[in-house]
Formats: structure tokens, sequence, C-alpha cells
């Protein structure tokens, strides 16, 4: 066993869903992890959580690595001291919660702890990493690292480095992240909602207005994604459905160009997702996926995703 064991340290902070989907992520191809928390209880709520999740996807034969749940978990520690989880690291991953002073404060921490070859990287789907490593000694080293919940069953990791960021720090990144068989994408700069959350919010604000103005009911809104759309995007980006869609993209902008261009000037003006808009479809949502299904219904989405990643594999 020893042989398949790495001895490259990579610390995880915070211990929540996310957390521990990157500490199994990595302990799947034989990282020393360790995972730290603020209290010793989640910390040991959360190593009990991995275990039980690890031999779950092993029973269930869909176990991500090269390594057996026992020796994937023998190869993750937790901790409620900062300095023992990030010295010598090569590699730390933050999931705290969303708060730009929560970030601020833990990157100003880490900044007095790790050295020159650690890579600093969030998972923020929020913050511009500009925003909370400008001050910081070290800031050449810190760069985000979203993944998309849940990144166990989503591959999807956007890598956006901020305006100081060295490349070789982003190159590696990248390199890790294709190691533990994610499929990361580089973005040349940062940008306010990276690529990912731009594009699912150019869907959910047409979603919106088809709602406000009475043109289709929530239900079959997401008909028209999961059904249509959703289907070809599964294994096929936009551009490339354009691409099939005619004789190549020229030929796809010479015919649907004035268009498309024509439907997107009545679109309107970015809607708010609030008011009586929201209560409507929050209503028919809940009538779909009452809350209280809503455990299930992710079980249910993992388990999909799951199914998803295994045929693509072998296509």
């Amino acid at each position: 066993m020893a042989s398949k064991m790495k001895k490259e340290k990579v610390a995880i902070i915070g211990s929540g869903l996310i957390g521990r989907s990157w500490a199994m992520l990595f302990a799947g191809v034989g990282y020393q992890v360790t995972i730290y928390d603020i209290i010793p209880d989640i910390v040991e709520k959360a190593l009990k959580e991995t275990k039980l999740e690890l031999e779950s996807v092993e029973k269930q034969g869909t176990i991500r690595g090269t390594l057996s749940a026992a020796e994937q978990f023998a190869c993750i520690r937790g901790t409620d001291n900062l300095k023992d989880a990030v010295t010598d690291a090569i590699y730390v991953q933050e999931c705290v919660p969303e708060r730009l002073d929560i970030k601020k404060k833990l990157y100003g921490e880490l900044d007095g702890l790790v050295g020159p070859n650690t890579i600093l990287a969030s998972s923020t789907s929020t913050f511009m990493p500009s925003l909370f490593s400008e001050d910081m000694k070290h800031r050449a080293q810190v760069l985000v690292a979203h993944p998309v919940n849940p990144p166990y069953y989503v591959p999807l990791v956007e890598i956006v480095p901020a305006p100081w960021t060295k490349p070789e720090y982003t190159t590696k990144a990248r390199e890790l992240m294709t190691e533990i068989g994610q499929k990361p994408v580089t973005l040349s700069r940062q940008i306010e909602g990276f690529a990912l959350n731009r594009i699912q919010y150019a869907i959910l604000n047409e979603t919106w207005r088809l709602v406000a103005d009475g043109i289709l009911s929530v239900k079959d809104i997401d008909v028209v994604m999961s059904e249509g759309l959703g289907m070809r995007y599964a294994f096929l980006g936009p551009l490339e459905t354009a691409h099939l869609n005619a004789e190549g993209m020229l030929n796809y902008c010479d015919r649907y160009c004035n268009t498309i261009y024509a439907v997107s000037e009545t679109m309107g003006p970015t809607p708010r997702m609030e008011g009586k808009v929201a209560e409507q479809v929050a209503k028919e949502m809940e009538e779909m996926v009452p809350i209280d299904k809503l455990p299930e219904r992710r079980a249910w989405r993992d388990a999909c995703l799951t199914k998803l990643a295994q045929l693509k594999k072998t296509l």
C-alpha cells in the first residue's frame, strides 16, 4: 500500500461538503490530506462523514481515484490548528463561508504561515482573488480554483488568477486538478462571476423573464433544459453545438446571426430575483420538490451525475 501513497501534503481549509469532496479527490490519488476546521468536534464529525462517504461510493462502484476507500481514508487526517494544517503543504484549498471579511482574515493568517512554494487556492464562487490577496506578501501564490457543487460528482474547476498571480502557480494548479481527475479550465484574467456563473446567470435571467411574462410554467421551463438543451450540453458546449447544427461555425453565423441578435434585443433588462415572481417560482418549485425532500433529490442528482460521468468515459 505504501508504494501507492504520495509524500506531498495538501491542506483543506473548511470541513463542509465541498471541503470533504476536495479531501476525497486528493486522497484518491494518494496525497496526504489534512482537513482543518476551527472546532475539534467539527473536525471529528467531518472525518467520520468522509469515511462513510468513501465506503458508500466504493460499495456503489463509483469511487474515484486509484485507491480503495480504506487506502484513501488512511491518507486523510484532521486538525483544528491552522499552522499544523498548512505547514509543508504544497497546495491549500480554502473552503470557508462566502464572506469577504472571513476570507481576508484567513488569508492574512495564511500569509504568515506558508513559504514560497505553496499554492493558495480558494473555492469561492463569488469573489475575485484580488479582493482577498492584495495586501499579502505571498499574493503571487493566490488564485481561485472554483469547483462545481458537488465537486466529487462534477469535474469542472475554474482556475482564476489575480492580476499578480505568477503563471507557474496557475500552471501547477491546473496540473494538480488534472491529476486528481477534475477538468480544469484556466481564465486568462479575473472577471466577476468567472465563466460558469456568467453563463448560468444568463440562463437563469431568461428563465426568470419567461416566468414573469407568463410564457411558461416553472415545470415546463425546466423541461426545456432537462429534455432539450441539457441533453446536448451534457456532451457538447454551446459553441460546438452551433458548429454541428450548420456546416461549421461560419455557416451557422451566416444563417442565424441576425435572428439571434434580434431575439436577444427583446430580452429586456436584467431581472431581480425577488418579490412576487420569486414567491411564484418558489411555490411551483416546492410543488415539484418539497423542502423536506431536498436531501433525497440531491442524492438522486448525485447518482445521475455519477452515471453520466461513467457513460461519458465509455464514449
